[in-house]
């Protein structure tokens, strides 16, 4: 984990790391937005060639509702990004955007509840992604 970050590394290949992602999200109430495959757009815009990886734009819209309420700025910083990536044929590392670190870019004291509430559903969407692995 960066400090801006929280990460897994998992024992599968990249696909099956998404789709396990994906799932693992929609366990805790969270939607995909958007989606954008990093490696196609700059391998497309730049000519350069990264490790497949994705963004998914993971979004519980009552979190985001409470957090507009108190602060209509905070959807600058939304939706919650989570990257998957792969490290080579078989291993994935999937980091999503600490809500803490969001919150502190928003200094917004009054989301730290909205922050605590998304960081144990990612944590535990994290969580999910290696027992998910250990029981395959």
């Amino acid at each position: 984990m960066t400090g801006y970050t929280m990460s897994v590394q998992v024992d599968r290949p990249y696909e099956a790391a998404v789709e396990a992602t994906r799932t693992a999200l929609a366990d805790q109430g969270f939607g995909i937005l958007t989606e954008i495959d990093l490696a196609a757009t700059m391998k497309d815009k730049l000519d350069v060639d990264l490790p497949p990886q994705v963004i998914l734009g993971a979004c519980r819209p009552p979190l985001a509702y409470e957090a507009i309420q108190v602060d209509p700025s905070i959807a600058a910083v939304l939706p919650c990004n989570v990257v998957v990536r792969a490290l080579d044929d078989v291993t994935t590392l999937v980091e999503a955007l600490d809500p803490d670190a969001m919150m502190g870019l928003a200094g917004a004291g009054a989301l730290d509840t909205v922050a605590a509430d998304a960081k144990q559903r990612l944590t535990a969407a994290l969580a999910a992604l290696t027992t998910s692995t250990q029981e395959d």
